[in-house]
């Protein structure tokens, strides 16, 4: 459970949910193939169940005092202008936390793991 507290109270959500609400932002940018495993074994075991298996690859989140910090490790398409995606991608991810759930997000760092051919 997250939870911060702002200027408008105490705010509590499941990691699980925000986790999913980051996936969906990231899927839907241009250039982005897929959110990778941060582990090996991790990514190992959700290639093998086809992602059955650790669900939240790719996604960590911190919390701070006022808002949180977000880790992505991705998988980017060919070709990509890979500045223009994390741009994009800082921006959707940050708009879409702070207009579904209220957190006020201090840092999106997006880390290009792999690139799918």
């Amino acid at each position: 459970m997250i939870t911060v507290e702002n200027h408008i109270g105490k705010i509590s959500v499941s990691e699980k949910y925000l986790t999913e609400i980051v996936r969906h932002a990231v899927c839907d940018c241009f250039g982005v193939a897929d959110v990778c495993s941060t582990n090996t074994f991790r990514s190992a075991v959700s290639s093998l169940t086809r992602g059955k298996l650790f669900r939240r690859k790719g996604v960590i989140i911190h919390t701070d005092n006022d808002g949180i910090t977000i880790d992505l490790h991705i998988k980017v398409s060919y070709g990509t202008n890979i500045k223009a995606a994390f741009d994009s991608i800082v921006h959707k991810v940050s708009f879409t936390v702070e207009e579904t759930v209220g957190i006020h997000v201090n840092n999106v760092n997006v880390f290009a793991d792999d690139m799918n051919d």
